[in-house]
């Protein structure tokens, strides 16, 4: 039989004892006792005394920690002979959570103000940085971004060493270099300016500013290599926002322009086919607005759970109900006002009226609700103040894809060969065979129906009310002259580009200015080139 050596043996009984050492320092680490200073500093000191140990105890982490940072918030922490304990459900126990035998009534509970409320966001955000959820990290790190002190550093390093995410990442790192802006070391203050200068918040420029003032003649800054890198950064930091807010408005002028094209496309069919200047063509886009909202009460009281996904619903209802109101006034009134522009344009403008007044008796004169779906809450930020909103980019995106349908219609079906045809010249596409009043009644119905979709669009980012169609009839008008009548090309280039010019001038000279400086430039641009920016081609284009 084989012996067992005596250093086998003897490994086999420390063996054991090593584990069990091991799991205690594992345990007494994840405990990390708060120190004992801090506690009576937070028992016994004022309440700027209490925020310095909140900070220190943030800093120091552990279970322990946030136990006290907790109870402290809930006003159950208080002191009992000199020691800090916790009250809680009718028991006292010290923060290590061993049960105290004393009655609650014997403690004196520590006083909490907004100053100290404030510390303990901070020391939670301390603590949270170090949170297996990535979502408490990041709401932690941006709270630290504001809050963050001298104490904490040790923390936002330790942080820095140990954080996967970039997007956390560079927000410690922010924090971090804030709190060594007032370092008395020069390196120090120079590792922050330059980290500083990664930034596209301009908040932080103003951070860096003091770095290149002077008070009576001498620098803030005494040492030269950090005002240049702080000039870097500043000037880096610049370069970033500009980019950014030019991105920002160059995304808004399309928002902009994707809603003028919606209400356009429209307006542009039923213009070329037929002529007529329809007036109450804003108020299509309201009978598509309040359609989105009748099949939201009709999703919330009968499909609740499908409730954000009405807006997919309200496509084809916006469409359906736009288009029967197109009918309705081309078969009753229209029909009988082709070749007479004036009284056509007089009597869609009073039919304008009926429909707004229909609204205000039907839904009343207030505007209503239309919650926006939870997935296109919220949106993408670019930078600090630069966000894309996911509405407008949807509604961007909706756009197109109503474009690329009215593209197909119109060039590759027999109505829209139908529709060419008698844009281009009804007298000899009726002689042709072409049924020109069925092809009026069909475009001008499609042409309502593309309005009431710009409605289910408009119904997402504005109020929907009575009288919201009245103020986008002479903008989609400019879009329809300026593009050039009947052509699809046009009313994009032109919907998207004054959607985009509105917003620069808007900027620059404010919403009135530039309203009038945009129709000074198509007044100007038709009496240069009255076709628009895109003409009808064939022998009979200048009829």
């Amino acid at each position: 039989m084989k012996r067992t050596s005596p250093w086998a043996q003897r490994a086999w009984l420390i063996l054991p004892l090593l584990a069990a050492f091991l799991l205690l320092a594992a345990a007494g680490q994840a405990r990390a006792a708060v120190d004992e200073g801090a506690l009576q500093q937070l028992a016994t000191g004022d309440f700027g005394a209490r925020i310095a140990a909140i900070e220190a105890i943030g800093a120091g982490g552990g279970e322990e920690a946030r136990r006290v940072i907790a109870a402290l918030g809930a006003g159950e922490l208080g002191v009992l002979d000199g020691r800090v304990v916790i009250v809680r459900d009718g028991r006292v126990t010290d923060v290590g959570g061993a049960v105290v035998e004393a009655a609650p009534d014997a403690v004196d509970l520590l006083r909490v103000n907004n100053r100290v409320r404030r510390a303990l966001a901070t020391a939670n955000a301390a603590l949270d940085l170090s949170a297996d959820d990535a979502t408490r990290r990041l709401a932690a790190a941006q709270t630290l971004r504001d809050n963050a002190s001298e104490t904490l550093l040790p923390v936002l390093e330790r942080a820095l060493e140990s954080e996967q995410d970039d997007a956390i990442r560079e927000i410690v790192l922010l924090a971090a270099a804030k709190v060594n802006l007032n370092a008395d070391d020069p390196a120090k203050r120079l590792k922050a300016v330059t980290a500083l200068g990664e930034s596209s918040d301009p908040a932080v420029k103003a951070l860096l500013e003091p770095f290149m003032a002077q008070d009576n003649g001498t620098w803030r800054e005494p040492d030269a290599l950090v005002r240049e890198a702080a000039a870097a950064s500043i000037a880096a930091i610049e370069r970033r926002v500009a980019v950014a807010q030019n991105i920002g408005t160059v995304f808004s002028g399309l928002s902009l322009g994707s809603i003028l094209l919606l209400a356009a496309l429209g307006l542009a069919i039923t213009y070329g086919v037929m002529g007529v200047i329809n007036m109450a063509h804003g108020e299509l886009l309201m009978v598509g607005a309040y359609a989105t909202f009748v099949v939201q009460g009709l999703f919330r009281a009968h499909l609740p759970e499908w409730v954000d996904w009405y807006v997919v619903a309200a496509i084809p209802a916006g469409f359906l109900a736009a288009a029967a109101v197109g009918v309705v006034m081309e078969r009753s009134v229209l029909r009988f006002l082709y070749g007479r522009p004036l009284e056509s344009l007089l009597a869609t403008w009073g039919i304008s009226l009926v429909l707004i007044q229909a609204a205000r008796v039907v839904f009343g004169p207030q505007n209503v609700e239309l919650a926006n779906p939870v997935w296109m809450s919220g949106g993408v930020e670019l930078a600090a103040g630069v966000v894309l909103p996911w509405n407008r980019i949807v509604i961007l995106g909706f756009a197109a894809f109503v474009l690329f349908l009215v593209w197909l219609m119109m060039n590759r079906t027999r109505l829209g060969m139908f529709v060419r045809a008698v844009t281009q010249n009804r007298a000899m596409a009726g002689c042709v065979g072409v049924p020109t009043a069925r092809v009026d009644t069909l475009a001008f119905a499609i042409g309502a129906g593309i309005a009431g979709l710009g409605g289910v669009a408009l119904s997402q980012i504005s109020n929907v009310g009575p009288a919201m169609g009245t103020g986008y009839i002479v903008d989609s008008f400019m879009v329809v002259v300026l593009g050039g009548v009947g052509q699809l090309a046009g009313a994009v280039w032109a919907a998207m580009g004054l959607g985009i010019v509105s917003k620069f001038l808007e900027g620059w000279a404010g919403a009135v200015i530039a309203k009038i400086l945009v129709l000074v430039f198509i007044i100007a641009f038709i009496q240069k080139r009255p076709q628009g920016i895109f003409a009808l081609k064939g022998r009979f284009a200048d009829n």
